[in-house]
């Protein structure tokens, strides 16, 4: 029987809760399913982790804590900034901003706090420091192609940790999506 394992392209349909408040934060349940090469870190370890040896048709919960998943919330992902910066922007309490890094990366920012003089932006992932429940059914397991490999492009890296430096979701979003990998 197919099973999932490192190298083979997985397709999955998922809804993800954040567990402490039970809230749906990403899902494709209807839509298309998320397909991805296993053990090539485009989703979040914790997801590969739980998925590994399932079959096809199977349907499984997975609880993902948060090193498994976005990181732990950092104090030091915390930036004040002058509010100059933000000259144009109607700023708001919990918005999103997406903007450049000094390296030239896109970044996502959530505005935590401000004032007359300065804004307090949040470089953390918006679910860092969160536990997630999966919801998982396996859709397709296959071998992976050389097309597969050239779609990929190098993937978003999401195993890497660097949540708070990438853009777009790994899981087919365009950002604040569960399966976005690290940003």
């Amino acid at each position: 029987m197919n099973k999932v394992e490192n190298g083979k392209m997985i397709a999955i349909e998922y809804r993800v809760k954040n567990q402490e408040t039970n809230e749906v934060v990403d899902e494709n349940i209807g839509a298309e399913p998320l397909e991805f090469l296993m053990g090539s870190s485009q989703v979040i370890a914790g997801l590969e982790k739980g998925i590994e040896g399932m079959s096809e048709g199977e349907t499984k919960q997975i609880v993902i804590a948060p090193e498994d998943a976005y990181g732990t919330y950092r104090i030091e992902f915390l930036q004040e900034v002058p509010k100059e910066q933000f000259e144009g922007i109607d700023l708001k309490e919990g918005m999103t901003l997406f903007g450049h890094g000094e390296d030239g990366r896109s970044v996502q920012v959530i505005v935590k706090s401000f004032n007359d003089k300065t804004v307090m932006i949040d470089y953390n992932h918006p679910l860092a420091g969160k536990t997630l429940v999966f919801d998982v059914t396996i859709k397709g397991i296959r071998e992976a192609t050389d097309a597969d490999f050239i779609a990929m492009g190098g993937g978003c890296g999401c195993g890497s940790g660097d949540h708070h430096h990438k853009e777009g979701g790994c899981c087919g979003g365009n950002g604040g999506g569960c399966c976005e990998g690290h940003h």
